[in-house]
């Protein structure tokens, strides 16, 4: 049950982020560069920290990948690039996730924090903020598109994913 909860998540966070990053570009890169008030200031930068936060709990969790410096480090100024790397990223996520089998999830982890603090922490519980986290941030996301003129941005509901998945 778990596992197929977290793989269901795994594949709910490519195709949510398919349809953010498809709204987002029917903005212009000012628009989506515009400071409006968001923690990390607009959705570019947004969109950067997700990105970032991904490939800092990645590398946590197996090993290897980027390792961004900062959480609001702004990874790459160009979409099209930035987008590009969400697909890779997203498909990393995809593999790892689905790959993982329930003792895998009692797996501890040790890792330091962007303050130096050591902390030990299952994979599973991890994986759980890990999803929480970006859901966290799509939804500023989903609020800076209605903000930046997108009346009605795409549904980024779980549920959509899972009437479009027969679920």
């Amino acid at each position: 049950m778990l596992k197929d909860r977290f793989d269901e998540l795994a594949a709910y966070n490519r195709f949510v982020n398919v349809r953010l990053y498809k709204d987002a570009a029917t903005l212009s890169d000012e628009a989506r560069k515009r400071p409006i008030g968001l923690f990390f200031g607009s959705l570019h930068n947004t969109l950067n920290h997700l990105l970032v936060a991904d490939y800092i709990w990645m590398r946590r969790m197996t090993g290897d990948g980027p390792q961004p410096e900062r959480l609001n480090q702004v990874l790459h100024e160009d979409f099209e690039e930035l987008r590009a790397a969400r697909v890779a990223e997203d498909d990393r996520i995809f593999e790892f996730v689905t790959g993982l089998r329930p003792p895998d999830y009692d797996r501890v982890m040790e890792y330091r924090n962007s303050t130096g603090k050591v902390f030990q922490q299952k994979i599973g519980p991890a994986l759980t903020h890990f999803f929480n986290h970006e859901a966290h941030h799509r939804g500023q996301a989903h609020a800076a598109l209605t903000i930046l003129g997108i009346p009605e941005p795409q549904s980024f509901d779980l549920l959509a994913w899972q009437r479009a998945n027969g679920g």
